[in-house]
């Protein structure tokens, strides 16, 4: 921000912001006192749990509040002017105009029956009055400043023609038509990989300094807040908890919800098994069910009877930082530095001997080109190219790579709902490549249990909680009586920490951690020895994040069950992985220890992953790296490295004319790349500490 920032009237202020929704049940307080001051080209970063008021204060500025919404007290000054007494036309106005939003599903942002082009001229020439071949040109040239290739191509194209990461630059191109004042993005990468996300991040950076725009940036991701905002406020349960300066709350933080969150997410430091995770306890709570007082005591360990359950408690100053206050009664008397919270520590796992082996599999689908009528000619899709890893008993395999990568396939080939085109996978002596699930047994079947992304899908709506698992222990004989049934559900509810009265109700008297939790539960009904687990906690709040973590692994402690974890989030996978598999485009680029990953040398895609992972801590830096362009259709991959389109490394006539040799570093450390031995161990750390500079 400018010096002569104190003359400048802010782009937008919440003062003593009040929401509320009706309901017939009354009126329900959804943010209640909220104040932020955004002044001229600065970023302001909202955190906390799902339900805590983000999006509700994002919609109250754009006044999308619906019928049953309402501002009951407050004021929201745009460039100094009360949004609540403008008109409906004067609103019309400002929006996408002067204030625009970038949403977390582009899709929902994008019609599928309009060509992009149609959707994007139609911002300027509603709101600036430009022809229709003018606002084409416009388009023309934000879609290239978005950094989107063949631009000509994109305004031609209908939405479901171009991928997820090209859509979401699409919907930010379209908020920056007009050249906003205000930008307000909710969770606008969350649905996005993480090299697509490093890129977005980028984009959005060099446009907010290029235009000037003012941002607000709702996120759960602390790492992408450290990133790209100036100031936070941390949300709980409707209401501002601390609010400061990026590096001061990071740094300084000072209230225990904060550094509750914080203790939720895996930095560099953390460890499974010395340092591990440690959950925010209890629930948020309902809307209409807040306690008195501060909102967090009933979860909070410093909670003082009569001093934090006292009326409402006002937000303070923190001593010697005007600008960083905190609404926490006992702040100043807490030792932030001793009184972390810290995880128990448990002794490391040994691995035992192989449970699955994986020999050269290869999935490959055939596609036919043509009409409807005339035969066309065949493709073949390329999902899975020669694969080939273990996994031991009690160990933790984790595999990455972007969407598209061929990660999923594998599931489905293990999981018998495809069969393997060639090679071999073997679970103990079973070939499991050419079994499909309905010609397994009930024996093979039960060693063999996945754990979906998505809660929310895989639970069925009309049973209870209890009559789900139950079905899954008779299913593979692991008991049969009434009794015996009622135990062991009651028993692995008690496993996965839900009360035993959860086995009556059903699953949509459950939040989403709760229904990934009988997920879990339901997987392990039948004593597994392998589990999958495909992108299990990227759909939760971090808080619930780290406690379904730490359950996965308690379990796979007490029951010695070997591990697939499935993910984009490098965070995660240092975290709780053994070993790490990277594929890209079918093929896996490199394979190790999860030491050997996260340190030098590295495949040059590993490189670039480690490279664009958000890093929630302010002592850590990263090198560079931002992947351009787009995955190759597995239809038509690279004639030599797969990676080779996207490589900073590439050479020319080697890497895009032959398939690279598989390099050795070590026992079980593996390179599939062209580049020499001694350069590949030659490359510089991504993540490494930062060099504090000498006073």
């Amino acid at each position: 921000m400018s010096d002569h920032a104190a003359d400048q009237v802010p782009v937008l202020e919440c003062r003593n912001l009040c929401i509320s929704y009706y309901t017939r049940a009354g009126e329900i307080p959804a943010v209640v006192d909220f104040n932020l001051k955004l002044m001229p080209g600065e970023a302001h970063g909202i955190v906390g749990e799902s339900g805590c008021g983000k999006s509700t204060v994002a919609l109250a500025i754009m006044q999308y509040m619906g019928k049953n919404g309402a501002i009951v007290g407050g004021e929201i000054l745009f460039e100094g002017r009360d949004m609540r007494q403008m008109s409906e036309e004067e609103l019309r106005r400002i929006r996408g105009s002067r204030i625009a939003m970038v949403y977390q599903e582009p899709m929902a942002s994008l019609n599928p029956s309009m060509t992009i082009g149609d959707q994007l001229a139609e911002v300027p020439i509603y709101h600036d009055g430009l022809s229709e071949r003018e606002a084409l040109a416009r388009a023309e040239e934000m879609l290239a400043k978005v950094r989107l290739p063949d631009p000509k191509r994109i305004l031609a194209s209908y939405p479901h023609q171009i991928s997820g990461g090209q859509q979401q630059r699409v919907v930010i191109a379209m908020a920056l038509l007009s050249n906003p004042r205000l930008l307000l993005l909710d969770e606008p990468t969350t649905a996005l990989d993480v090299t697509v996300e490093a890129g977005i991040v980028e984009l959005i950076n060099e446009i907010a300094e290029e235009f000037g725009t003012s941002m607000i940036y709702i996120s759960h991701n602390l790492g992408l807040i450290l990133e790209t905002c100036d100031r936070l406020t941390v949300m709980y349960s409707g209401e501002a908890v601390e609010v400061g300066d990026i590096h001061d709350v990071f740094d300084e933080m000072r209230h225990p919800y904060t550094r509750g969150l914080f203790g939720s997410i895996p930095l560099p430091g953390a460890d499974k098994n010395a340092h591990p995770l440690v959950a925010i306890p209890g629930q948020l709570p309902l809307p209409h069910e807040r306690p008195e007082g501060c909102n967090f005591g009933p979860r909070c360990t410093f909670f003082r009877d009569g001093l934090c359950n006292v009326g409402r408690l006002p937000m303070h100053p923190v001593p010697g930082d005007d600008d960083h206050k905190v609404r926490c009664e006992r702040f100043q008397e807490i030792d932030w530095d001793r009184d972390l919270p810290k995880g128990e520590a448990k002794p490391p796992v040994e691995a035992g001997d192989t449970v699955l082996s994986v020999e050269n599999m290869t999935k490959h689908y055939l596609i036919e080109d043509g009409g409807l009528f005339v035969g066309g000619s065949e493709r073949v899709v390329k999902a899975n190219e020669k694969l080939s890893f273990t996994a031991r008993e009690a160990e933790t395999v984790a595999i990455v790579g972007e969407s598209g990568c061929g990660k999923s396939t594998f599931a489905k080939v293990l999981m018998g709902l495809e069969d393997a085109t060639d090679g071999k996978v073997m679970l103990g002596t079973v070939e499991l490549g050419d079994l499909p699930v309905e010609r397994r047994n009930a024996e093979t079947i039960s060693k063999l249990q996945m754990v979906f992304q998505n809660p929310f899908d895989t639970l069925n709506p009309s049973h209870s909680v209890g009559s789900q698992i139950a079905r899954v222990i008779r299913k593979f004989g692991a008991a049969s009586k009434d009794e015996e049934v009622e135990e062991i559900v009651f028993r692995l509810l008690d496993t996965v920490k839900l009360p035993r009265d959860f086995a009556k109700r059903k699953p949509r008297q459950l939040s989403g951690g709760q229904k990934q939790r009988v997920g879990i539960a339901r997987a392990f009904a039948g004593n597994p020895k392998v589990v999958i687990a495909d992108e299990p906690v990227s759909a939760l709040d971090v808080s619930v994040q780290a406690a379904v973590t730490e359950l996965l692994m308690d379990i796979q402690r007490e029951n010695r069950t070997t591990m697939l974890f499935i993910s984009h989030d490098l965070s995660v996978v240092r975290y709780l992985a053994d070993r790490v598999v990277v594929m890209y485009l079918g093929r896996i680029m490199e394979q190790g220890t999860t030491e050997e990953i996260f340190a030098p040398p590295y495949h040059p895609y590993t490189e670039a992953l480690l490279a664009a992972v958000p890093i929630a801590d302010t002592r850590i830096e990263k090198r560079h790296i931002v992947l351009k362009g787009e995955i190759p259709s597995p239809t038509n991959p690279p004639r030599g490295c797969p990676f080779s389109t996207r490589c900073p490394y590439m050479m020319p006539g080697t890497c895009d004319a032959e398939l690279p040799p598989l390099r050795s570093f070590g026992e079980g450390h593996r390179i599939l790349c062209h580049l020499d031995p001694a350069e590949l161990a030659a490359m510089e750390p991504v993540i490494k500490p930062k060099v504090e500079a000498a006073e």
